[in-house]
């Protein structure tokens, strides 16, 4: 079944981590070996394993943060640092849509014609990118923004990890800044989305009043099943249904069951199976299948050593489709929460 995934973090992890994503999961694997590190050796995604898996369009990001005291590879010492290399990020795309790999989707049109290609053509259709922004730091000041649309940027998330010059985002505590409702204001004029996940608390509900246009949280859990921060409240994801928005199911052991840890000898499996868990609540809470979807998150620095135990690769997010099955989910359920619901939210907002 056709699969949009509202979440990979591809560019990221081919320059980032130095992977050719053109080769085959097992090919990156081997050329991985010996090497230490979170992940290495153990990734699940590339853009064969996305053919493999149904995956023809994705909401791709840019990511890149501004903390000068951080110590990831995903830290830089200030805006103009992180913009560059989210900027070679988006390079990254283009090569890659040069090569005639794939192509960057920027209107109704184009998705359409994309989905058409798959739905018609699978063995032969171009894989389908929406370029997002996860943290929008790379945005130096608010009057950049209009030169990332032109570039094709289509959705932003104001914070990712800890506090962005725009918002507070995930691990810290706090609303948005000045600089946040500036850009918000600009994102709706633009007709950028906003992308709810990885904000604070006080940061998504001012989001949320600040700005009128379509949201989404592209990859984001239930906290009344998995209690932490980065995790929604029922309140929030109610918020978001209310606003017409879709939440994805991210594929992150840690969101998907209490108490995960890398020791699998010391607790019980993490099963696909278990994030139907998180897309039931939310279909319990909107009273219908509409809102919710997949935001995988599979290459978002971790590998197989933090995905569910029985995911070998992406491709295995297929299983999702009997297992929904079994749980009284119909068949125009099923193809909702793989590509309908995704779709039909871009065809609600996008105006041009």
């Amino acid at each position: 079944m056709l699969l949009i995934d509202a979440h990979l973090d591809l560019a990221w992890n081919a320059t980032g981590w130095n992977r050719d994503l053109c080769q085959e999961v097992s090919d990156i694997r081997e050329a991985e070996q010996g090497m230490t590190g979170k992940a290495r050796g153990r990734n699940t995604v590339s853009l064969p394993e996305l053919r493999k898996a149904g995956v023809g369009i994705s909401i791709v990001t840019v990511l890149a943060r501004s903390n000068a005291g951080g110590k990831t590879s995903l830290d830089f010492k200030n805006q103009d640092i992180a913009s560059a290399t989210a900027l070679g990020q988006l390079a990254y795309y283009q090569l890659l849509e040069r090569r005639g790999v794939c192509t960057m989707i920027k209107d109704l049109a184009a998705l359409e014609m994309s989905y058409a290609a798959w739905q018609t053509s699978p063995e032969t259709a171009k894989f389908g990118f929406i370029l997002s922004m996860e943290g929008a730091d790379p945005i130096v000041d608010v009057s950049h923004a209009e030169a990332w649309y032109e570039a094709g940027l289509r959705l932003i998330g104001l914070a990712h990890y800890g506090p962005s010059a725009y918002a507070y985002g995930t691990g810290s505590e706090g609303g948005l800044k000045p600089a946040g409702r500036e850009l918000l204001r600009v994102m709706e004029e633009l007709g950028i989305v906003q992308d709810l996940t990885h904000l604070a608390d006080e940061a998504f509900w001012e989001a949320l009043d600040a700005y009128n246009g379509p949201v989404i949280a592209s990859h984001n859990n239930c906290r009344s099943i998995t209690p932490a921060q980065r995790q929604f409240s029922d309140d929030q994801l109610r918020a978001i249904i209310e606003r017409d928005g879709v939440i994805g199911a991210a594929f992150d052991a840690w969101m998907m069951a209490p108490g995960w840890t890398e020791d699998r000898s010391g607790r019980a499996p993490v099963l696909i199976e278990k994030a139907i868990d998180h897309i039931d609540h939310i279909c319990q809470l909107a009273g219908n299948a509409k809102h919710v979807a997949i935001g995988s998150d599979l290459d978002g620095g971790f590998g197989t050593e933090q995905s569910p135990d029985d995911m070998e690769t992406i491709a295995d997010l297929q299983r999702l489709v009997p297992l929904l099955a079994a749980r009284g989910y119909s068949t125009a359920d099923i193809e909702g929460i793989f590509h309908g619901n995704w779709m039909n939210f871009f065809r609600r907002s996008w105006k041009r």
